[in-house]
């Protein structure tokens, strides 16, 4: 990580638990992370466990999820963002916790963290991946935003500049591949999803007897 970016990787929780209102009311809800649901959940079970990791307030991810009729557990490291799923959806199970290091006890059909898991380090994430890959079962499916390239940069939050970080194609590919996860879709900068870099998993199923 460069000496300047550093400080800032040690904010993001400060920085979105301050902005929390605001991040919620200005967050797009036009419906362009539908196509890619839809390819996530696709071939999962009908009311299947889903892990959103960096959830926030639920809008659009969560959202889009619970209406498809996935059962949805939130995990998010800010509890102001929190506050706001709880409110939406009290039903729903929504954890005060920090992916990095994830140890749920369970595990689930599918498992994303949508512009969220490009907030660790590249050393957070590889040492993130496997733990999270551990919680997710046989035949289900990641979906993380990540970068286009290898690198760290700075968004924004607000008005405050917030830290992101992606290692390369290759290097998530031979990771995942260690924890039985091959790329479906690897897509940089898709343009109708406002730029969202994504990554598509699948997790090798257990042949059946």
């Amino acid at each position: 990580m460069t000496r300047d970016l550093a400080p800032l990787a040690r904010r993001t929780r400060e920085i979105y638990e301050r902005n929390a209102a605001r991040f919620d009311a200005e967050r797009l809800r036009t419906g362009i992370e539908s196509a890619w649901l839809s390819e996530f959940t696709e071939g999962l079970p009908a009311g299947a466990p889903v892990l959103d990791l960096g959830c926030g307030a639920g809008e659009p991810v969560a959202a889009w999820l619970i209406g498809a009729g996935f059962a949805v557990t939130g995990l998010d490291i800010a509890p102001a963002m929190l506050a706001l799923a709880r409110r939406r959806w009290p039903a729903c199970r929504w954890i005060e916790g920090d992916m990095r290091g994830l140890d749920l006890g369970e595990t689930f059909d599918g498992i994303l963290g949508w512009h969220s898991f490009f907030h660790l380090t590249a050393k957070e994430q590889r040492e993130a991946l496997p733990a999270i890959a551990a919680h997710l079962r046989p035949g289900g499916a990641l979906m993380l935003t990540v970068g286009p390239e290898a690198g760290e940069v700075a968004g924004r939050v607000g008005d405050d500049p917030v830290y992101h970080a992606s290692l390369s194609e290759a290097e998530y590919g031979e990771i995942l591949a260690g924890q039985g996860i091959r790329i479906a879709r690897f897509v940089r900068a898709d343009p109708g999803c406002d730029g969202a870099t994504v990554l598509l998993g699948r997790k090798a199923a257990i042949p059946s007897s």
